[in-house]
C-alpha cells in the first residue's frame, strides 16, 4: 500500500470548523500549561494480541467487522493478526477522524500505518449528547466505560463496511495491506478498555464530552428549579388544617423491580479497596436483594464459602479466559483453599447442572439397585459396551457418566489414559440420551 499524498490533512468526509450555536470543540493546537490535550491521545506498544482473540465488547467486535466486511484478501487479514500477535505494532496515536501507529514489517525500518474515519458533524453530536443526558444511566454506564447501544445508534458512532480507511507506507497495495490490518486489530482493544477512544476518532474528546453533559445536566435543572419556583404554592384554610380527622390508609407497597439495580461506578485509587471487588460484592447483593423481595427467599444463605464462590465464578462470562475474569478466578481459589484449575473444573460442573452437578463433581457414591444397574446393558444395546463400572461412575479411557442423586446421568470426558475428568455435554435420565449429548457436542 502506497503512502497518499496530504498524509497529514482531514480525513475525506470531516466536516469543516463548528460555526455559531454548534457544539464547542477542544483547541487544536497546543493545550495550556498543565493540561493534555484531549483531542490527541497516544498509548504505549500494546501488548501481542492472544491466539484467537480480537475484540471483547461489543463495539470492538463492530470496529474489527467494519474492516473485514471490506477486505478483498483474507490472507492479508491473517496475517495482520499474526503481525499483532507478535507485538509488531508500536504506539498507537489517536486523534480525530485517523488513527496512527508505525507497524513493523519484513524491513528493518517500521511502516507508518493509519485508518482514517469521517468524524461527525455537530448536529450528530447534539444528538448523542441529548440522548445521553436524557437518561441518567446512559451517563452512568458511560463513566463505567460502557456503551449502551441506544447512544451508539443515536449518532451511528459505530464504522460499518467502508467506513475504514486504511493507509500505510508500505508498497503493499491490498485493501488493508497487513499492517494496517494489525493495526486495526489491536486498536480494537483499545476500544474494549475505553470506549471514549471511539468518541475521540469521530471527533470529541472525554472531557469534551463530559463538560457538555455537565452543563446539559444543570441546564435542566436550573429549567426545572425554576418552574417549580414560579408555581404558587398550595394553601390549606386554617379551619380545614385544625379539623379533627383519621389518617388515611397506608397506600400498597410499591411493585418490585424487574431487575436488580446496577452499582456506581468505583474509581481506581492507592489507598481505596478494589474497584473489582467493589463492584462484585454490590451487584450480588443487588441481586442477592431482589430475589429475597421477589420470592421471600435467599437460596444462596444455605451455600457453603466454596460452592458460593463456585457460584460467584460461573456468574461471570469469560471463564478465566479475560484479565477481570482471571483476577476473580485467582482471588476466589486463594480465598478458599483451591487452584484456580480446581475451581475452573468446578464452574463447569456448575453450568453444566447448578448444585446438583458440582455434588455429582464432588461426592462419589453409592447407588442402590436399580437405574444404575440397567445403565450398562443399556449402552451395551446401543454398541456402547466398553463403560467399566466404580461407585456412581461407567467410565471409558476417554467419556465417563455419573449418576448422580437426582436420578440423572452426567457426562464427563478426558484426554485417553489421564484421569483429568471435566463436565461436558447437558444431564439427562437416560444414559444413552447423556452419552449422546456428550459425543455430538
Amino acid at each position: 500500500m502506497t503512502p497518499s499524498p496530504g498524509r497529514d490533512a482531514e480525513p475525506a468526509g470531516s466536516p469543516a470548523r463548528p460555526g455559531r450555536g454548534a457544539v464547542r470543540r477542544g483547541r487544536r493546537g497546543g493545550s495550556p500549561a498543565g493540561r493534555t490535550d484531549d483531542r490527541r491521545r497516544t498509548f504505549p506498544a500494546p501488548a501481542p494480541l492472544p491466539p484467537g482473540e480480537s475484540a471483547a465488547s461489543w463495539w470492538g467486535n463492530a470496529w474489527v467487522e467494519a474492516l473485514e466486511e471490506t477486505a478483498l484478501d483474507p490472507a492479508r487479514l491473517a496475517r495482520g493478526r499474526a503481525y499483532a500477535g507478535r507485538g509488531q505494532v508500536d504506539a498507537i496515536t489517536v486523534t480525530p477522524g485517523r488513527v496512527t501507529a508505525y507497524v513493523h514489517g519484513s524491513r528493518a525500518r517500521p511502516y507508518r500505518t493509519e485508518i482514517r474515519l469521517r468524524t461527525l458533524s455537530d448536529d450528530d453530536w447534539n444528538d448523542f449528547l441529548a440522548a445521553a443526558a436524557a437518561r441518567p444511566d446512559h451517563i452512568a454506564a458511560l463513566l463505567d466505560k460502557d456503551v449502551p447501544h441506544a447512544l451508539a445508534d443515536a449518532a451511528e458512532l459505530l464504522p460499518a463496511a467502508g467506513d475504514l480507511i486504511p493507509d500505510c507506507s508500505c508498497p503493499d497495495d491490498g485493501y488493508p495491506c497487513k499492517h494496517a490490518a494489525a493495526l486495526c486489530y489491536q486498536t480494537a482493544r483499545l476500544l474494549d478498555e475505553d470506549p471514549f477512544v471511539l468518541f475521540l476518532m469521530r471527533g470529541m474528546g472525554e472531557r469534551e464530552i463530559l463538560a457538555a453533559l455537565a452543563h446539559r445536566n444543570a441546564t435542566r435543572s436550573a429549567a426545572e428549579r425554576n418552574a417549580a419556583t414560579a408555581a404558587a404554592p398550595p394553601t390549606v384554610p386554617a379551619r380545614e388544617a385544625l379539623a379533627p380527622r383519621g389518617l388515611p390508609a397506608l397506600p400498597p407497597p410499591f411493585p418490585a423491580p424487574a431487575h436488580p439495580g446496577r452499582p456506581p461506578a468505583y474509581p481506581q485509587a492507592a489507598s481505596a479497596p478494589d474497584p473489582l471487588a467493589l463492584d462484585l460484592l454490590a451487584t450480588e447483593a443487588a441481586a442477592r436483594a431482589h430475589t429475597l423481595l421477589v420470592s421471600g427467599s435467599d437460596p444462596i444463605a444455605e451455600l457453603t464459602v466454596w460452592q458460593d464462590a463456585v457460584r460467584l465464578a460461573a456468574a461471570h462470562p469469560g471463564s478465566g479466559l479475560t484479565a477481570s475474569t482471571r483476577a476473580l478466578y485467582r482471588d476466589l481459589a486463594g480465598a478458599t483453599g483451591r487452584t484456580p484449575t480446581e475451581l475452573a473444573r468446578a464452574v463447569a460442573a456448575w453450568r453444566q447442572g447448578g448444585m446438583a452437578a458440582l455434588r455429582v463433581l464432588e461426592e462419589p457414591w453409592d447407588p442402590p439397585a436399580g437405574p444404575f444397574d440397567r445403565a450398562r446393558p443399556a449402552l451395551t444395546a446401543a454398541d456402547f459396551p466398553d463403560f467399566r463400572p466404580w461407585r456412581n461412575h461407567l467410565s471409558t479411557s476417554a467419556l465417563q457418566l455419573r449418576f448422580g442423586r437426582d436420578g440423572l446421568w452426567y457426562g464427563y470426558e478426558s484426554d485417553t489414559g489421564r484421569e483429568d475428568w471435566w463436565p461436558r455435554g447437558t444431564p439427562d435420565a437416560d444414559p444413552v440420551g447423556a452419552l449422546t449429548a456428550l459425543i455430538g457436542r
